[in-house]
């Protein structure tokens, strides 16, 4: 179904000759007596390369109709393809690094999260803004430095390394920002 280029809004997907581009920007504007210009910024979906398209207010554009299923994290396979398992169905399917590796350090095994689906193929993982990890590995504060805002590295379970204060030990529980990948808090 083809939408008009000022029904578009940012974080829409739309299929352009098959590649799914998910739209970050987008600008409206209409300079005086002149015709509308619409710029959008979009990032495909299968190669993570950004790109960008001018266009005008009577062009049309197809929209991609996603499905979002809830899937559990089973395993990392050797050729490293990370392995799902619907949640209803109980089918297993298998997403490859490119598309999911970044996020990853934020999921453990049999975590269950979000996976989104184009007709009947996985394209990615949606996670919370924030996650409950435990620290696997952190550096001893040195006396004195733990009233400062000095940070030191800290290995989480699912490998991932981050910042943290001083005062975090290794098998405390924290909450992490899945977004920025930085340290919120400790966990109750």
């Amino acid at each position: 179904m083809g939408v008009k280029a000022t029904d578009l809004r940012k974080g829409q997907v739309i299929d352009k000759d098959g590649d799914l581009l998910l739209i970050t920007d987008y600008d409206h504007r209409t300079p005086g007596n002149w015709r509308a210009i619409i710029s959008i910024k979009t990032r495909s979906l299968k190669t993570g390369q950004a790109g960008s398209m001018r266009l005008s207010s009577g062009d049309t554009l197809e929209i991609a109709y996603l499905d979002k299923r809830k899937a559990e994290y089973l395993y990392r396979e050797g050729n490293g393809d990370y392995v799902f398992m619907d949640s209803e169905s109980y089918e297993q399917f298998h997403l490859p690094e490119d598309l999911v590796g970044a996020q990853m350090g934020f999921v453990c095994e049999n975590t269950v999260v979000e996976v989104t689906f184009h007709d009947t193929t996985p394209i990615g993982i949606e996670l919370p803004p924030s996650v409950v990890l435990t620290i696997k590995e952190a550096e001893m504060a040195v006396k004195g430095n733990t009233a400062s805002s000095v940070k030191k590295d800290a290995v989480l379970e699912t490998g991932r390394k981050i910042k943290v204060p001083m005062h975090i030990k290794a098998g405390e529980k924290v909450r992490v920002s899945t977004e920025t990948g930085e340290f919120q808090g400790r966990a109750n």
